[in-house]
């Protein structure tokens, strides 16, 4: 049984700006918010405010069930996102993390509409693999 768990998320972030305006402008709910400052522990806060969109952690053997889901949110919102960027010098990006039990390991690739809609929002991607320890024998 496939135990691998995969969890996609876009975020909009940049050093001050209000998530606040960005909802309202998207007319979409955020999953999370964080405002640079903000505390995370004793040694810690956050080094920038973001707002972010993502899937809960699913089991997956194909990364792009996820992003698709991401994808299909924004997909008619791409004037927006640019104007939302350009006004506060926002980056973006599309953040992929990969949790491989026991060897199970997902399909990870970029269709050519995920491709084109990563680009005209000028989202960069970044990937998170994590592999758990597993038996040869599973393989």
């Amino acid at each position: 049984m496939n135990k691998t768990q995969v969890k996609v998320y876009y975020s909009l972030f940049g050093d001050y700006f209000d998530p606040d305006e960005v909802t309202s402008k998207l007319e979409i709910t955020p999953t999370s918010v964080t405002r640079k400052g903000d505390i995370i522990n004793v040694k810690h806060s956050h080094p920038e405010t973001s707002w972010t969109l993502s899937t809960e952690y699913e089991e997956s053997l194909d990364v792009n069930e996820q992003l698709n889901k991401v994808m299909n949110v924004l997909k008619d919102k791409v004037a927006e996102i640019n104007v939302i960027q350009a006004q506060n010098q926002l980056k973006s990006k599309f953040y992929i993390v990969i949790v491989m039990e026991e060897g199970y390991t997902p399909a990870l690739y970029f269709d050519s509409n995920f491709i084109k809609f990563a680009d005209s929002i000028h989202a960069e991607i970044d990937v998170d693999l994590y592999a758990n320890p597993y038996s040869a024998d599973t393989v």
